[in-house]
Formats: structure tokens, C-alpha cells, sequence
């Protein structure tokens, strides 16, 4: 059963589960199709302040040899050189820095974004979904969330023109996040 208490309620630190989270992104391919893809091996942590929800915090910690895009020779690339690097850079990391209520179930979480070294600011648009006591007694919450970024500002930025004109790859990507994380005792 969801229920929607009121956010003073929910003040305190959660851990994201990821069993029922997704950490996800989309690319347009060959300037025709997107291409989904997400990472299965992460952590992060929530403090939220139902009080004051400026006072909230975030932390993600994505293991970069956890991409699957549903084809093992694409993933292999991407973890390769040309893109991840994962040998050298195996962990992309989040740094919550700011967080906003826009009214309503709406925030906004600003942060820093890490990949191959380098840092840049993210802003991630959220809605509260909700929170909810589980069959097991956790207390979860929910949001979903979403963004977008240019690979180029990480330095990710291997391409090959196609003959058509354009690129394989796209530069703009779309970030996804639908987490559940689980309040800790």
C-alpha cells in the first residue's frame, strides 16, 4: 500500500537498493535509433530533510564495468579506451552539492558528476513517488529522475562519421534514474 506522508515524516538516511533501482541512459545511434543501456552494479545514499528539503544530500557510486546495453560486443567497446576506460577509471561517482523543492512532488538535485577524472556539475530534475512500508517493514521512498549531459564535457568523445552524414554516436545522452531506497534503522 503507497502512502504519501507528510515529508517531516521522512527525515533521515536511506540507502538506494539496488535491486530496485535503475540507473539508466539513452544515446541516438547512426542518428536513427536510440540505443538503452544501464549499469547494474552501484551504490548511493540519501539524507533527506523533509523539513527543509535544501538540507537533503546524495551520493552514487556506479561500477562502469556494470554497463549493459543488451549486447556483450557493444559493451566491450564502451568499456574500452575509445570510451570508459575501466581499467583506469572503474567507478563513475555523484556528490549532491544543492538540493531544491519545486513545488509540489518536484526537486532538483544539483552535484557533481565524476567520469575519467573529470568533474562537472549535474543537475537532476526529481519527482517523489511516494513512501511506502514494504512486506519486510522497510520504509522506502521513491523518486524517479532524469537529465541530460554531453559526453564531449567528460572527454568522451570517440566517433566515426557516417556516410550519410552525422555520427554514429550522439553527444547528448539522457540520463534515467527510478530509485527506491530504503530507510536506515
Amino acid at each position: 500500500m503507497t502512502s504519501t506522508p507528510d515529508l517531516a515524516t521522512l527525515t533521515g538516511d536511506y540507502t538506494v537498493d539496488p535491486a530496485h533501482t535503475t540507473i539508466g541512459f539513452t544515446a541516438r545511434h547512426a542518428m536513427v535509433t536510440n540505443v538503452k543501456g544501464k549499469f547494474l552494479d552501484f551504490t548511493g545514499t540519501l539524507h533527506l530533510d523533509g523539513a527543509d528539503p535544501s538540507r537533503s544530500t546524495a551520493t552514487l557510486d556506479v561500477t562502469m564495468d556494470s554497463i549493459d546495453t543488451g549486447s556483450p560486443d557493444r559493451d566491450g567497446h564502451l568499456k574500452s579506451s575509445d570510451f570508459f576506460n575501466t581499467g583506469e577509471y572503474p567507478t563513475m561517482t555523484f556528490r549532491s552539492t544543492k538540493a531544491e523543492s519545486l513545488g509540489g512532488d518536484d526537486y532538483r538535485i544539483t552535484g557533481d558528476l565524476s567520469i575519467l577524472g573529470t568533474t562537472k556539475p549535474l543537475t537532476i530534475d526529481l519527482e517523489f513517488n511516494g513512501a511506502a512500508k514494504d512486506p519486510f517493514g522497510n520504509e522506502r521512498v521513491g523518486f524517479e529522475g532524469k537529465a541530460e549531459i554531453k559526453r564531449s564535457e567528460w572527454g568522451l568523445t570517440w566517433n566515426a562519421a557516417l556516410e550519410t552524414g552525422g555520427v554514429l554516436v550522439s553527444d547528448k545522452i539522457k540520463l534515467n534514474f527510478d530509485i527506491s531506497a530504503i530507510r536506515q534503522a
